[in-house]
């Protein structure tokens, strides 16, 4: 019986062989934290422990104590929100079917015991799945590059809600700014209001020009509700984002967006950076690399795609005379194909890589394209805001003052200064919309070469309650 013990270290050494060339994963959740780290500047972090859990309370706690920045913001949803985690979760899954690809298929043991007509007879059977254990390397080297996949997956995951944080904060402060605005413009119609009251009943003022400065003032008024409204709003999205509720919810948030920078961040080469750094790109290519080896695997094995190892002892005891005898078999079963050649498996992998390469082909030339429309948007809207700071305003204000004057030396009629103030109010909202736009289109930018966005412009998105122009 020297033979089985033989032959168990035998399969028992391929086993360990094959764990020790590299089969099991090490460090899944690193490279993800790490490539995510240096593109966001924030730390993600699994949270599988109460301990875990406690930790990221204690550094959210920490974040919210003053007003919340954007770098804060995006920490504080790393550390909260549990759609994030569950990406984290199905990278732990892609991880088990590492596992599960790097290992044979377990053996089949079978023990029968028969005993009659004064015999006993014993026999124990072991299938051994050999074409599991022949083609163990391939199928490592497959669920490595697949784990590679989700690694790049749970990356733009991370990527994806910095980002989304990012507009959405810019969103949330804009909001509160423009509320800021109009209700210092309000308290300047309010008075004037009140001063055309007082000018009406001295006969100074006529009802018509009453009636404006009234309309200007109620104009503001649902204006203003309309900015509270969106600022509300705006903020719930952020809070949801962040993963906080109850007490923590009751942030801060800075008064203003950040002011424009003199200068834009040199961006050269934004269509080669995307391309190196795009982790929906590697992704696919770890895919693609995963069904070239499968598709390997296909064409070596389309003739045989099965066989196992059989191994039977029997014992048989003739309990009369003592007489025992014992048999030893080993055999081979393998599939036949005498149907099937293996001629549709091996199309149907052929077509499975070549869709995945025409995909990964079609992914590069949008990512080109997205890099370019990001960019074109990051510099299309500082033109926009800078040209608004920089000249429109100061126009407006000039114009304003100017028209106070005149209407002081009753050199203009009130109808005329209403109007210039209507539209002062209205472009100073307007460059807190372009302010904003620009931040988001430095985010969109930010996904565009890095991965965690659709690529499209954003800077679009989102309501900023503004008066309208006079209709007079």
């Amino acid at each position: 019986m020297s033979r089985w013990p033989s032959l168990a270290r035998l399969l028992a050494a391929a086993f360990l062989t094959a764990l020790v060339d590299g089969c099991m994963p090490s460090g899944g959740f690193q490279p993800v934290l790490d490539l995510t780290a240096a593109e966001t500047g924030a730390q993600a972090a699994l949270i599988g422990s109460p301990e875990n859990a406690a930790e990221a309370s204690a550094h959210t706690k920490a974040l919210l104590r003053g007003p919340l920045s954007a770098q804060a913001a995006v920490q504080v949803a790393l550390l909260n929100n549990r759609a994030l985690q569950a990406a984290y979760n199905e990278l732990g899954l892609a991880q088990a079917d590492v596992i599960r690809g790097s290992t044979p298929a377990n053996p089949r043991l079978a023990y029968t015991r028969t005993q009659g007509s004064g015999e006993l007879e014993i026999e124990r059977e072991i299938l051994v799945g050999v074409f599991s254990i022949v083609t163990l390397p391939a199928r490592a080297a497959i669920s490595q590059e697949r784990f590679k996949a989700a690694q790049m997956r749970a990356a733009e995951a991370t990527l994806k809600l910095a980002v989304d944080v990012r507009r959405q904060y810019l969103r949330a402060v804009a909001a509160q700014e423009q509320v800021a605005t109009l209700t210092k413009a309000k308290q300047l119609t309010d008075a004037q209001a009140q001063l055309a009251t007082k000018l009406g009943e001295t006969g100074a003022l006529n009802k018509l020009d009453q009636a404006r400065e009234y309309a200007l003032a109620a104009e503001l008024d649902n204006q203003l509700a309309r900015a509270r409204l969106d600022q509300r709003l705006e903020r719930e999205r952020l809070t949801r984002l962040l993963g906080l509720w109850g007490a923590a919810a009751d942030y801060r948030l800075p008064a203003a967006t950040p002011a424009l920078p003199a200068h834009l961040r040199s961006a050269n080469d934004v269509e080669a950076q995307a391309l190196a750094r795009r982790v929906d790109l590697e992704a696919a290519r770890h895919d693609l690399e995963a069904l070239a080896i499968e598709l390997g695997l296909t064409e070596a094995t389309r003739f045989i795609s099965d066989a196992e190892l059989l191994g039977r002892t029997k014992h048989v005891s003739d309990q009369t005379t003592g007489e025992v005898r014992n048999t030893r078999a080993i055999g081979l079963e393998l599939e036949i194909p005498l149907f099937d050649f293996g001629a549709a498996k091996s199309i149907e992998a052929e077509q499975r890589y070549m869709r995945a390469a025409n995909l990964l082909a079609d992914k590069a030339v949008t990512i080109r394209s997205q890099a370019r429309e990001a960019h074109a948007a990051y510099r299309g809207s500082w033109e926009i805001a800078r040209h608004m700071e920089k000249t429109i305003l100061p126009l407006r204000k000039d114009i304003e003052q100017e028209s106070l004057l005149h209407y002081n030396g009753m050199l203009k009629d009130l109808s005329a200064f209403i109007a210039d103030t209507r539209m002062n109010i209205l472009a100073r909202a307007q460059f807190i919309e372009a302010k904003r736009n620009f931040w988001i289109a430095e985010s969109d930018m930010r996904a565009a070469l890095a991965g965690g966005g659709s690529g499209v412009s954003n800077v679009g998105a989102g309501p900023v309650s503004a008066p309208v122009a006079d209709s007079h």
